[in-house]
């Protein structure tokens, strides 16, 4: 099993496909937790995934309840402007599914309130109430890679940095 990235009740489709085209760049599964506030079929959705969207493992849950069937709750770890302890302190196993919240309402109380031990925050200045969701998605998701040691070159195609030779 790999990591996976989950968003709760997405609403701006270019940010769901930035974060799309973040998970085919690292191999990460993605899932999606409904209602969904877009058509899959967006075209904006379409232009920010940039044509990758056959290279995304997509999960699309029609709501929280069908999530949390799917996935195993000691998988999970929440990445909320509510959190108390820093996302580089967070647990990250090979299997964690790193669950964000929407860009409108974020992590939904009830989450935060049942799992306030697992509820992770990236530091920032107190004058900004939160990030961009697909920014933040890319800061933990590659903290998750670098701390879990994964290897993205081992998973990927030859790119230019491989055909380059040491003379």
């Amino acid at each position: 099993m790999t990591l996976a990235v989950a968003l709760i009740e997405p609403r701006i489709p270019p940010n769901t496909g930035n974060i799309a085209r973040l998970c085919a760049a690292t191999g990460t599964a993605l899932h999606l937790a409904g209602p969904l506030g877009f058509s899959l079929d967006n075209v904006q959705l379409e232009r920010a995934g940039l044509g990758y969207w056959d290279e995304v493992d997509l999960w699309v849950h029609p709501g929280w309840p069908a999530f949390r069937t799917a996935i195993s709750r000691e998988r999970c770890l929440y990445f909320s402007s509510h959190g108390s302890r820093s996302y580089l302190d967070a647990p990250y196993a090979q299997n964690s599914v790193l669950v964000f919240g929407n860009e409108t309402r974020g992590m939904p109380e009830p989450i935060r309130a049942k799992y306030p031990d697992r509820i992770f925050r990236i530091p920032m200045c107190r004058a900004v109430r939160n990030l961009n969701l697909a920014t933040a998605v890319g800061i933990v998701l590659y903290e998750a890679i670098r701390q879990l040691q994964m290897k993205l070159d081992d998973r990927l195609d030859d790119g230019p940095a491989a055909k380059e030779t040491i003379s």
